[in-house]
């Protein structure tokens, strides 16, 4: 599939390949610089995102953002952020294996298309999925390994962070040690 990016997200609005599609009032692709060195990826979207097509809006998203800035990283100027499974698995939930399996080719696409540099999986779904099936999330965050040249870390989702709101030290840690693997990298942002 040689494609552009425009031409991806046409294609991928368009999917039926799961049941999720049924459910759905939005494709959530993704949002953000797709011009990018750095991608983030979430598990799935929510209600909010659903609603509004766009990843990572609701009150997770809100702090994401207030996270990010004290880094000055910016979804309108110097990343992008898209999920595993680009349909909201109903009330929320998990998405399910097979969901993952069927919807990850999308991911795979935006990935060749951005060539980031640097990957951030945000929650233990996304982080099992892209970077490693053992991965354990609240030991393991804030390491970063290299996975077919892209420097990979995973996050606390913001969501457990809004569970826990003891656990937002450890994401704002993770995310200084994300801003020194971007300087370190030369990535300019």
């Amino acid at each position: 599939m040689d494609q552009n990016w425009e031409d991806l997200e046409k294609e991928c609005k368009r999917c039926t390949k799961c049941d999720l599609f049924k459910l759905r009032t939005n494709v959530v692709f993704g949002q953000g610089n797709y011009k990018s060195e750095i991608l983030f990826v979430g598990e799935g979207p929510g209600e909010n995102e659903d609603l509004q097509g766009k990843p990572f809006v609701g009150r997770s998203g809100k702090l994401l953002d207030e996270m990010l800035k004290k880094i000055n990283l910016s979804r309108d100027k110097n990343f992008y952020i898209a999920n595993i499974v680009k349909c909201r698995p109903p009330q929320n939930r998990d998405p399910s294996p097979q969901e993952q399996e069927i919807c990850i080719d999308w991911l795979r696409w935006q990935v060749r298309l951005m060539k980031p540099k640097i990957i951030v999986a945000l929650g233990r779904i996304a982080a099992m999925r892209i970077i490693d099936s053992n991965i354990r999330i609240t030991i393991d965050h804030g390491k970063f390994i290299i996975k077919k040249g892209i420097w990979m870390m995973a996050t606390l989702h913001p969501a457990a962070i809004l569970r826990n709101m003891t656990k937002k030290s450890d994401s704002e840690e993770d995310f200084l040690k994300l801003d020194t693997k971007i300087k370190e990298i030369g990535i300019k942002i």
